[in-house]
């Protein structure tokens, strides 16, 4: 068996144990080998290749880049590490048949990973994951011959900017960004987002200070997710000038931290709905909103406002990039930080989400805060919380089968409705709810909680712990 398993976005392991040269090269073999059994309809013989500021990023890039090639694929790489959402970009703007992208995200400096994205630009679904993931285990096994690397075409390498530039400008209203100027303090978290979002804003002649824009693969011996606990630096500043926003990437670029010139961080879910809000309510969009089962009905609420329908998905993008591809889309999002919107990439997008919300801002002339504040005095206060809780395997397999027995009351409260679509997902009635879902790799329950008062959601995070442990 192949060590190579997709998870909720790609396939990573630790650098030197799992992530290897070898099992990386065998990845490479069974994309290529997939693509030749089953290629993409219109798309042309090309595969975009990109990577991260991982240690050896480029390396692990080059070798799959030679790879591709040896079976006759078009390998088109990236000049230096590009961020996941120009990726996904390249691949639809050059008609590739998918893309090779060596990246971690936002998990700690000792792991790397490699995403594969289809010829739409999404993340992989379940069907070709399973596919690639049958490819390398056959290739272990010695029932798949590969191809020398040696024989390979030269590669193609390029500059996907000036067209992930382009197709920004149609998606985010630089005008008034450009009248309303302000002052942003943007982490790039030793990523990929450096000379993309501080240059956006830039050319806006916003006022940027950005911080930790070189590469360090160590992260500056910190965790590169772009949550409060890892963002002091930008929260000091914020609290020592006078800023008009706070914005933040992972090291791939596809989340984003937003906060507002207090302080204050921004949810994902609140920063989803504020999307949809100032889409709908200021650039008068129209279509319908996708969430995760997981995220916030925050978003429900403001979709309500404006009529729109809501469609819900399983945890993770490739189900959200699925509906964009079938649906006018207005935004797209997850409670983990990924978000896109209609004309775009059916993948995540923290640089255009932190575009949006200065352009909001910009826009409103107000902060986030109070602009958010505004909101649920028509939808009614709503507040959520994640939270993670540690069992033993053995907790683990009894709660799953109580959880599939269904509860009755959580909280004092009677389950009107249970939700199995990823998870399990205990409505309890006016707009409180609480879900489990089960962690593939680890004995850890991430648990949902969303209620109408602070003190309810203190009360059901209490009873969560009861029942878990």
């Amino acid at each position: 068996m192949s060590v190579i398993r997709f998870g909720t976005s790609g396939w990573r392991g630790i650098i030197a144990d799992t992530f290897t040269f070898a099992n990386v090269e065998t990845a490479a073999h069974a994309i290529a080998q997939y693509l030749d059994e089953h290629p993409p309809s219109g798309a042309e013989r090309r595969i975009i290749i990109g990577h991260d500021t991982r240690f050896f990023s480029r390396e692990f890039a080059e070798r799959c880049a030679r790879i591709v090639a040896a079976y006759g694929w078009e390998a088109w790489m990236t000049d230096r590490d590009a961020p996941t959402p120009v990726i996904s970009h390249a691949i639809r703007h050059h008609r590739a048949a998918g893309g090779i992208n060596i990246t971690a995200s936002h998990n700690p400096p000792e792991w790397n990973g490699l995403k594969f994205n289809q010829a739409n630009g999404a993340p992989c679904g379940p069907e070709v994951a399973r596919g690639i993931e049958r490819c390398a285990d056959e290739l272990e096994a010695g029932k798949r011959a590969r191809r020398d690397p040696a024989d390979a075409k030269s590669v193609h390498v390029f500059n996907p900017l000036p067209a992930y530039a382009a197709q920004v400008r149609k998606l985010v209203d630089f005008g008034t960004l450009r009248r309303r100027k302000g002052r942003a303090v943007v982490d790039l978290m030793f990523g990929t987002g450096r000379g993309y979002l501080d240059m956006f804003l830039s050319r806006c002649q916003w006022r940027v200070t950005a911080l930790h824009n070189e590469i360090n693969p160590l992260f500056g011996d910190g965790h590169p997710e772009p949550i409060k606990e890892h963002m002091g630096e930008l929260l000091a500043l914020l609290k020592k000038s006078r800023f008009t926003i706070g914005l933040g990437l992972d090291p791939d670029a596809d989340r984003f931290a937003i906060v507002d010139r207090d302080g204050t961080f921004l949810t994902a879910n609140e920063v989803l709905a504020l999307t949809l809000y100032h889409l709908v309510h200021h650039r008068r969009w129209t279509g319908v909103v996708v969430r995760t089962v997981a995220t916030s009905h925050l978003v429900d609420a403001v979709a309500g406002l404006f009529n729109i329908p809501v469609r819900e998905t399983p945890v993770g993008f490739k189900y959200i990039g699925a509906l964009m591809e079938a649906e006018p889309v207005i935004v797209g999002g997850e409670e983990s930080g990924g978000l896109s919107v209609k004309g775009h990439v059916p993948e995540k997008d923290g640089i255009l989400a932190c575009l949006l919300m200065a352009e909001l801002v910009a826009h409103a002339g107000r902060p986030l805060k109070k602009i958010l504040a505004e909101i649920q005095k028509e939808t009614g206060t709503i507040v959520s919380e994640r939270i993670n809780l540690r069992v033993t395997p053995q907790r683990k397999e009894e709660l799953l089968a109580r959880f599939a027995s269904g509860l009755s009351e959580f909280a004092g409260r009677r389950v009107t409705e249970t939700i199995t679509k990823d998870g399990y997902k205990f409505m309890l009635g006016d707009g409180c709810w609480v879900m489990f879902r089960a962690s593939g790799t680890e004995p850890v329950f991430r648990c949902y909680l969303e209620a109408r008062t602070r003190r309810q959601l203190a009360d059901m995070r209490q009873a969560a712990l009861a029942l878990v442990q």
